[in-house]
């Protein structure tokens, strides 16, 4: 089994998938050899260590420290195996008043981690976590993830290792995550009124169960220099707020700062070197098109298909919708919510 006999390092991972992803594994793997939670809030670390049995669970460390420091990150990436990279600032309208804050964060500490990686012989997977924003960006936070993603990508060119790799891991909104639409909204319904952005908006949507089985999924199957983009559904703004806010008044506040209307994963430009696996569409590095059949051999490979080249994968054009029903039962199942 693959994480068996593994050390495996999450930075940012007191977040929302960090713990779900720790929870998950635990439970999967029986014999993890080492386990280390990398981040820089001491407060949700000893939150997360109450909640994990420490005598079951002895391999189970945590780091305190910050992407933005690279020797930190080097000294706790000693003999890990697998990376997995969440460390990142996310707020949209926050990171428009505070864009060097981002980049700090989001940029220059995804080459802080490719380098403390780069420096260390025994890891062998880093799997970087994006965002659906980062495919033609609008506002700074996804420009800052799209710039993550390049680099990413781009660190496979310098490994000089082929045991080395780094791969990309990009979707939509999740929905059990902090700060996400769907808990502001049902704080606001206990007030009785809504405050709604868009009623035309839509979303792609994934759970925190499912980001999780799909990143393990990778781990298993990339081969490095891949984006990874999961077939999820999307949902309308305007069914999750008939669903929780049924009797509410509804208030227009309008659209933030740096929103889409809509979201993207998959842009026209980057279906050219686009392939369907059926579960999930993977970006392949730009530097493929340049190397003669190299898209045609790793289809065969994989057993993936080449996309139509005017193809794009956004939410509003998406053919899977969630229903009203499907989303009231993922609200009840996520956040334990009679509606």
């Amino acid at each position: 089994i693959m994480l068996n006999n593994k050390s495996i390092l999450i930075t940012g991972g007191t977040g929302s998938f960090g713990k779900r992803f720790v929870n998950r594994i635990l439970i999967k793997y029986k014999k993890i050899k080492r386990l280390v939670i990398y981040s820089r809030d001491e407060l949700k670390q000893l939150e997360m260590s109450n909640e994990i049995n420490v005598k079951k669970y002895p391999f189970v460390r945590y780091f305190i420290g910050d992407v933005r420091d690279k020797e930190r990150l080097a000294s706790a990436l000693n003999n890990i195996d697998y990376v997995i990279h969440c460390a990142a600032l996310k707020q949209v309208p926050t990171a428009e008043y505070n864009p060097l804050e981002y980049i700090k964060t989001n940029v220059i500490g995804a080459q802080n981690v490719i380098e403390a990686c780069l420096s260390q012989r025994s890891i062998k997977k880093v799997i970087a976590l994006s965002t659906d924003k980062a495919a033609a960006p609008i506002n700074l936070y996804g420009a800052t993830k799209l710039c993550a993603d390049k680099l990413f990508i781009s660190a496979n060119n310098i490994t000089g290792r082929k045991d080395l790799i780094f791969t990309v891991v990009r979707y939509g909104n999740v929905l059990g995550s902090r700060g996400s639409v769907i808990p502001r909204f049902l704080k606001q319904r206990k007030n009785g009124k809504l405050q709604v952005t868009d009623l035309n908006m839509t979303r792609f949507n994934i759970t925190l169960d499912e980001s999780v089985e799909f990143v393990l999924w990778v781990l298993a199957n990339s081969t490095g220099g891949e984006i990874f983009v999961p077939k999820i559904p999307s949902y309308r703004l305007s069914d999750i707020v008939e669903v929780i806010g049924s009797g509410c008044k509804i208030k227009d506040i309008g659209i933030r700062s740096g929103e889409k209307l809509h979201e993207e994963m998959i842009t026209k430009s980057d279906s050219v070197n686009t392939v369907d696996f059926g579960k999930c569409y993977a970006i392949l590095s730009p530097e493929s098109l340049h190397e003669k059949n190299y898209i045609k051999n790793y289809c065969k490979l994989k057993k993936a298909k080449l996309v139509k080249k005017i193809f794009s994968y956004n939410s509003e054009k998406n053919r899977d919708f969630l229903s009203k029903e499907k989303i009231k039962k993922l609200i009840e199942k996520e956040f334990n919510y009679t509606l």
